[in-house]
């Protein structure tokens, strides 16, 4: 209280309402993998250094475009003219830039994107650990997305890199893991898939969750056209004329000479050209899913709110999972008794679409920790807490500073609980906060500067199995 030693008026102003909690953002992904370049003023300036950008066209501009894979395009040509032909199938070497169209593409919004090298260099299991190391030091990241974890080249190579991926989440405890089962474009039988759980480990298991399988985006491979090749540097055209199999005595071959000679003086390029083009537009880019994923969690919270589970939502530019996935196929991703990691499914259904069929975390036998949308929900609320009560900290360890710090949680989750955040008839039902001495406190916390507020909240957890249960009914009348 001020001293007063002059008559006069004085006006004090008393604050009597608590401080308020400002909610964090909740899918702010951060992106971990190889791009064209890392430029914002000079050259690799924003190497291994985590970048916050908005739309895909600031990613374009910092990081360049997508890697030319090599293409071939075979062409057949009868005798008659007629062209036929096909693409090789192939896997873009790298996925970032292609990966950043489908989280965009999704829903996306604001997002980080830690570059680790140019395309010069394909060693994944190095690289991405460093970007990983980097992004710790990043306060606002909420999810981690490494699609390019796939590209390892084997099983001990993807596994320290997801752990790590894990481990980071655990750690920290404010951000979520997207992770994408390897070898994802194959149908796994039950001895695959106890060893691709095994790649896991056992810890942090509540902060990620696994999508399987591999997308057929509509997305076609990057040309990079050059007027002198048809059609472009990084696509080969082969070629080649078709002909009727000799025979000893041919009344017709006379007439396979013309057609041979006319076929010879047709050198319009044109025709190649836009026949090689056509077959290139029906080559799809296969993707794993967990950046069209990360896009999914960003517009589920927008629309939504964190604690709607991001599933039974549609997918955009995806023609269709690579592998379909039955009942019986998710009965074995989606429970697993012996380890318990759950694996959640990418569906495409009659009328639907390509939904996404699954919403567990891979800690799928925890009633805790079971769904991806709790697991958010608490992510969000402890960050949030955590962060508004900084105040707090050397003010006096007594009941107004106790008051304040009980009043502004409460006002916090009575608002989530308005929104449908906390499940319960009243407040009282949905959430509780305590502190106090005698309470949450004794008299050695106090000497101690110990101050312990425990926070208990029933969040809404999704439906996931929908029974409906019919009988016969007598008749009446």
């Amino acid at each position: 209280m001020a001293t007063y030693k002059t008559p006069n008026v004085y006006v004090e102003e008393i604050s009597v309402f608590p401080p308020s909690v400002a909610e964090v953002e909740t899918a702010i992904p951060a992106f971990i993998g190889h791009t064209a370049q890392a430029k914002r003023n000079k050259d690799d300036d924003l190497l291994t250094k985590p970048t916050r950008i908005s739309s895909m066209q600031e990613y374009k501009r910092l990081f360049g475009g997508p890697f030319a894979d090599p293409l071939t395009v075979n062409i057949q040509r009868d005798l008659d003219g007629k062209l036929t032909g096909s693409v090789d199938d192939t896997y873009p070497k790298f996925l970032m830039y292609y990966c950043m169209e489908m989280f965009y593409a999704n829903g996306g919004g604001p997002c980080y994107v830690v570059s680790v090298g140019n395309y010069a260099s394909d060693d994944f299991k190095t690289t991405l650990p460093l970007g990983l190391a980097e992004l710790r030091k990043e306060d606002e990241p909420t999810l981690i997305v490494i699609p390019e974890a796939v590209k390892a080249k084997n099983q001990n190579d993807y596994k320290p890199i997801v752990q790590a991926m894990l481990k980071q989440c655990g750690d920290l405890g404010d951000r979520f893991a997207i992770i994408d089962v390897r070898r994802g474009d194959e149908v796994m039988d039950s001895g695959n898939w106890n060893g691709t759980r095994e790649q896991y480990g056992t810890a942090y298991l509540k902060y990620a969750a696994a999508y399987y399988p591999f997308l057929r985006t509509t997305l076609n491979f990057h040309l990079q056209t050059n007027k002198e090749e048809v059609p472009g540097e990084n696509v080969k055209v082969k070629t080649e004329v078709t002909k009727p199999k000799p025979t000893t005595a041919d009344p017709n071959a006379t007439e396979v000479e013309k057609k041979e000679k006319k076929l010879a003086e047709m050198t319009d390029q044109t025709e190649f050209y836009n026949f090689a083009r056509a077959k290139l537009d029906e080559l799809y880019v296969v993707l794993p899913p967990s950046a069209a994923v990360a896009g999914v969690y960003a517009r589920t919270d927008r629309d939504r709110g964190v604690w709607k589970a991001p599933a039974n939502v549609s997918l955009n530019n995806v023609v269709e999972p690579v592998i379909k996935v039955n009942d019986e196929m998710q009965d074995a991703l989606n429970v697993d008794p012996d380890s318990g990691k759950s694996i959640n499914a990418i569906r495409s259904f009659m009328g639907k679409g390509n939904l996404v069929w699954g919403a567990r975390t891979l800690a799928g036998n925890d009633n805790e920790w079971r769904y991806v949308p709790v697991r958010r929900l608490f992510n969000m609320i402890e960050e949030s807490v955590k962060k508004s009560t900084h105040w707090a900290v050397f003010e006096p360890n007594d009941a107004n500073t106790w008051a304040k710090v009980r009043g502004m949680i409460e006002n916090y989750l009575t608002q989530k609980w308005r929104e449908g955040a906390l499940a319960g008839a009243t407040t009282r039902e949905a959430f509780f906060v305590r502190c106090g001495l005698g309470t949450t406190m004794d008299s050695q916390d106090i000497l101690e500067g110990r101050m312990n507020v425990e926070i208990g909240m029933a969040a809404v957890r999704p439906a996931e199995f929908i029974i409906l249960k019919f009988s016969h009914k007598l008749q009446t009348s």
